[in-house]
């Protein structure tokens, strides 16, 4: 069983850093696609940036720039570097993991940490 546990979030002010850490418990890290999503009060959980098993990268538009995801498979974490952060990056960050395994769809949630940019 796969268990996910997130950490580095707080409060920080705008144009503040931080690093998120996804760390993943269980076999087979290197096979899963992972990904940080966010989710503020009021608005839908949204896909902030991926990283594939091939460690191929994406980010939504509003972060290109400024985070950057990346993964340690020899550690089993994935990390989140956001940096220039803005008050509209507030919201609880969620890692992601996923695996297609012969057609059957593996997927994990951890439970968040809780972003909070604000002077």
């Amino acid at each position: 069983q796969v268990q996910l546990v997130e950490s580095g979030g707080g409060r920080v002010q705008p144009g503040g850093s931080l690093r998120l850490s996804c760390a993943f418990s269980g076999n087979n890290f290197g096979l899963f696609d992972m990904g940080w999503y966010r989710q503020s009060p009021g608005k839908q959980r949204e896909l902030v940036a991926l990283i594939t098993a091939s460690s191929s990268t994406n980010y939504t538009d509003g972060v290109q720039g400024r985070f950057t995801i990346s993964r340690d498979n020899a550690k089993n974490t994935m990390f989140l570097q956001m940096n220039d952060l803005r008050p509209d990056d507030t919201a609880v960050y969620h890692c992601h993991a996923r695996m297609l395994f012969f057609r059957k769809e593996f997927t994990y949630w951890g439970q968040g940490t809780q972003v909070t940019v604000s002077s």
